[in-house]
């Protein structure tokens, strides 16, 4: 599988590129802040890919910024969970007071294509079977995806060492510790970990390091 990715040059949230291969169809995750559009199209002509789909962990906009030109561009569908969706043309909603004040002078608008999914929705693409995991914390529609039970791409859930913050509108501490518990913990140790920002890792790594998650299973 052909994993390719960069930190935005905002926050340096993870844009990840996923394809079978090289010269195939290709998803999108979460292309960040500003407008990066022009550096995925480099990673995609440098491979010769085609990008079939978009998919956003969740509403935040350093993990959004960039979803309107990049699908609409290329003319594909957007993914995202039913509960974050209005926060793409509306992000205000969903950050804190200190970053509204900026964004007020600013336009948002949703891609022409956008799609919702909610726990368990499954996504047939490239060959691949991606499932989407409801998991709730760090904003109220946080997602995670497993792509072919080979990669968990985390987002904002579960970081290496580390997990998503959950004080901003939406998020919960106490629904945090829930997915943690029911939804990262019973993952299979072989998972590879696509995170949201920093490097990536396992499952099996976090399971034996990750301070929150030892919390839990001691």
């Amino acid at each position: 599988m052909l994993v390719r990715s960069f930190p935005a040059p905002m926050f340096a949230t993870n844009c990840w590129v996923i394809a079978p291969s090289e010269g195939s169809e290709c998803i999108i995750v979460d292309p960040g802040m500003p407008d990066i559009s022009r550096d995925i199209e480099m990673i995609i002509e440098e491979h010769k890919l085609k990008p079939v789909a978009a998919l956003l962990t969740h509403g935040h906009l350093d993990h959004t910024f960039s979803i309107t030109p990049l699908a609409d561009g290329y003319d594909i569908h957007a993914y995202i969970h039913s509960e974050d969706r209005r926060f793409i043309a509306d992000p205000a909603g969903i950050h804190g007071e200190k970053f509204i004040s900026q964004l007020q002078a600013m336009t948002f608008v949703e891609p022409k294509k956008v799609s919702e999914l909610k726990n368990g929705s499954t996504l047939e693409l490239l060959g691949m079977r991606i499932t989407a995991i409801h998991a709730p914390g760090h904003t109220r529609g946080s997602l995670m995806f497993t792509i072919n039970d080979e990669i968990l791409v985390s987002g904002d859930v579960l970081f290496a060492g580390s997990i998503g913050r959950t004080d901003l509108p939406t998020g919960s501490s106490k629904e945090m510790i829930n997915t943690l518990k029911t939804k990262v913990l019973t993952l299979s140790d072989d998972l590879r970990v696509l995170t949201g920002h920093g490097p990536e890792t396992t499952i099996k790594f976090e399971r034996k390091n990750n301070p929150y998650l030892k919390e839990l299973t001691s």
